[in-house]
């Protein structure tokens, strides 16, 4: 049962009565009886709230930053018109719009009430429930229940980096001789053979084919093509950190905050671990168009996901439905897990992208001591996003606490570069990028490995 504001204003009246009937005690009694009487018929003659059935239907996944349209029908068996509000309750981060819908529902009849989504985290939303009023004819008193309508959106990586997509596609036919360009590709497997042309690579030329066409011919070359690429994303509490500006709006956060000079500053990013991600499909899709096959571990303490053997169209749409879920977890990553697990998997020699944090302190008591055994196997790739606000930090200047401030970020600046040195010398290749340059980085250094023939 749950009284509305005409209950509070009948009451209201009620006080002003008791104040100036002569006989106070007799008036308040009268009123309360009144008043008890009418919420009474308020409940007997409102519709049934249990009765009421319950289905949905409508989207079930939505990228970041996109809406998705939940469709809630109501059924009416009963003999009353259902009449009130009704609450479709999700979780905070679903951005579930309009927070109360309008109910009416004739008997026998059926009603569809749209909720729409615009969701502010990956993973999946979950309805968690139904709220519903119905009023009586006075609409002094309602009947109220809640029901349980199970539903779940699952809310996809946006994928904002395939705006890069078409660039490095274009790079890559240029080093695959597929592009009208004077400058040929160069690999390891031969493609084709044609006339030589003025800046031509004179070591290109096929001496045996000029012979019998009485004309200088060169050989062509592509990049290597159904070679693997192992993408190995780690989930562990490095990955938690935000950095760089949130592309899409961040749950219970402002796009600006003060900052503690007073000043605005940006609220913080994505996670590194989203970035990551992006980066991670963005590498995915153009390995794919190049032929490679890919294959995709998160790990943290133990093996959160693996994807293998997917094609090349299913590819993008596997990735997103396993990443959607994932979240860093709040413990220290375990490398030598994390290399068991891509030793057991990866048997032949393949391209081993990490997607980590360089963070001396974990890398040097976690990754580098068990790096030579990954290393020796496979060509690593290590891959990390960058904090933009330590770059700004070392610019500041002016009082003793920016200055404090610009120490520290040099320090860290040179520890991460400490750090990449050393992996270095490992044979390992390094990117260190900011969050919105990590996607493209990391493709160009895949790219620069197949014009290298290195794969």
């Amino acid at each position: 049962m749950a009284l509305t504001g005409r209950a509070a204003l009948l009451a209201l009246l009620g006080v002003f009565v008791v104040l100036f009937a002569p006989r106070p005690g007799l008036a308040m009694a009268g009123t309360a009886l009144l008043l008890t009487a009418l919420i009474a018929v308020d409940l007997l003659l409102a519709a049934g709230v249990r009765p009421l059935r319950f289905s949905r239907a409508g989207d079930r996944l939505v990228r970041l930053g996109e809406t998705a349209t939940v469709e809630l029908i109501v059924e009416n068996p009963g003999s009353r018109r259902a009449r009130g509000v009704l609450r479709d309750a999700w979780s905070p981060s679903a951005g579930a719009a309009p927070r109360h819908l309008t109910l009416d529902v004739p008997p026998g009849e059926r009603r569809r009430l749209v909720t729409t989504l615009t969701p502010t985290r990956r993973g999946d939303r979950e309805a968690v429930t139904v709220t519903v009023r119905t009023l009586g004819p006075l609409g002094v008193a309602a009947r109220q229940g809640s029901h349980r309508v199970p539903w779940s959106v699952r809310v996809l990586p946006p994928f904002l980096s395939r705006k890069h997509l078409p660039a490095k596609l274009s790079r890559l036919r240029e080093l695959e001789g597929r592009h009208p360009s004077m400058i040929r590709g160069q690999g390891t497997e031969f493609d084709s053979l044609r006339e030589y042309v003025v800046g031509d690579d004179v070591r290109s030329i096929d001496w045996r084919a000029t012979a019998r066409r009485n004309d200088v011919v060169v050989r062509t070359w592509r990049p290597e093509r159904d070679r693997r690429v192992l993408i190995v994303l780690d989930t562990g509490r490095t990955s938690a950190g935000r950095v760089g500006t949130a592309p899409v709006p961040l749950a219970g956060e402002t796009a600006r905050k003060r900052d503690v000079y007073g000043a605005t500053a940006i609220a913080p990013g994505w996670p590194r671990l989203d970035w990551s991600m992006d980066a991670a499909l963005l590498l995915a899709a153009l390995a794919a168009r190049a032929g490679d096959r890919v294959d995709f571990l998160a790990h943290d303490r133990s093996v959160r996901a693996w994807v293998s053997g997917a094609s090349r169209t299913d590819l993008l749409s596997t990735l997103v439905n396993t990443m959607a879920p994932i979240e860093a977890e709040l413990i220290e990553a375990d490398s030598a897990g994390m290399v068991a697990a891509v030793l057991a998997r990866a048997k032949r020699r393949c391209l081993v992208v990490v997607l980590t944090d360089l963070n001396s302190a974990s890398l040097e008591e976690g990754l580098l001591p068990v790096l030579p055994q990954l290393s020796s196997r496979h060509l690593v790739l290590l891959a990390a996003v960058s904090d933009p606000q330590v770059a700004a930090m070392e610019a500041g200047r002016g009082t003793s606490e920016l200055v404090y401030n610009a120490a520290a970020a040099e320090r860290q600046s040179a520890e991460r570069r400490r750090i990449t040195a050393r992996l270095r010398r490992h044979g390992v290749e390094v990117v260190d990028a900011a969050p919105e340059q990590i996607a493209p980085a990391l493709a160009d250094a895949y790219l620069a490995l197949k014009a290298a023939g290195r794969l």
